[in-house]
């Protein structure tokens, strides 16, 4: 059986048919322990390759599921069935049923490699993550990072003990996924308020340097570095002020933050004042 065969064989997927696709697979019966068991024998022994097909007719709305949990990525997410599809397929050709467990336990890992391969080399310009503790660092810091928002110098710490990376590196990603690629040539609408496309507006110079932009790159990692080594010198409550104030997507006010500590707007003044105080040296350094 090739993944091709099959793949012909399935609902018809694209972003103009995406809820159709939605819609069709759910109405696809499961099967039960013994129908896919006998399903498997037919596909193992007989090369039947329609009973291959049930087999992954039946896991579509399984695939949909998965994909749906990385939409975050900022990818179509009937490209990312579309890849779930191909490691579901995958899944089929080596299972084994010996191995005394429904398929659908098997197949998960097969399904998020496909996709964790497809979003690796999409979703950024650069690869971002060549080596696997970069890869297994650059998934799960999105899910930290959704759970924990900005990453205090404790949390860097604990990431990286547990993904067994070094803080710095931890650091390195977090900055990364912060950036935003943009299309060269996107088309100008002529709105004033509308940033130019890269294609209007880079000019022969530095910036096209590739030595340039990697210096650039690297100051700017060096930067981030240097911003959490100085908020972890913070005690708590100063590194939440400056936090709040300054690096918070909304930014609080004074007289919010007066309000959770229960001081004067001057006093909250006077604590961010100090804070920046100590942090000085360490943002100098990097």
């Amino acid at each position: 059986m090739t993944t091709a065969v099959i793949s012909n064989q399935l609902p018809a997927l694209s972003s103009g048919s995406l809820n159709g696709y939605l819609d069709s697979i759910q109405q696809i019966s499961l099967l039960t322990a013994e129908e896919e068991v006998g399903l498997f024998l037919r596909f193992q022994e007989y090369n039947d390759v329609e009973a291959a097909r049930k087999i992954v007719l039946s896991h579509l709305r399984y695939v949909a599921y998965v994909a749906r949990s990385y939409m975050g990525y900022g990818l179509p997410l009937e490209d990312l069935i579309q890849q779930g599809n191909v490691g579901l397929m995958k899944s089929v050709k080596k299972f084994n049923l010996d191995h005394k467990v429904r398929l659908v336990s098997f197949a998960v890992h097969w399904i998020k490699a496909e996709i964790h391969e497809f979003i690796l080399k999409n979703w950024k310009i650069v690869k971002i993550a060549t080596t696997k503790a970069q890869r297994k660092l650059f998934f799960n810091l999105r899910k930290a990072k959704k759970r924990l928002g900005w990453l205090k110098g404790e949390e860097v710490v604990r990431v990286a003990e547990d993904l067994g990376v070094k803080p710095e590196e931890v650091v390195e990603m977090e900055n990364r996924l912060s950036r935003v690629d943009e299309t060269f040539d996107r088309p100008d609408d002529n709105d004033d308020d509308v940033v130019s496309s890269p294609v209007v507006y880079l000019s022969n110079g530095n910036t096209e340097d590739p030595a340039w932009v990697t210096e650039s790159e690297e100051i700017s990692d060096q930067r981030a570095l240097g911003l959490t080594k100085a908020l972890s010198a913070l005690d708590e409550r100063s590194r939440d002020i400056v936090q709040s104030r300054w690096l918070a997507n909304e930014k609080a006010g004074l007289k919010d933050l007066a309000e959770v500590y229960g001081v004067s707007m001057e006093r909250i003044r006077q604590i961010e004042a100090k804070a920046f105080e100590k942090m000085q040296p360490y943002l100098e350094a990097s």
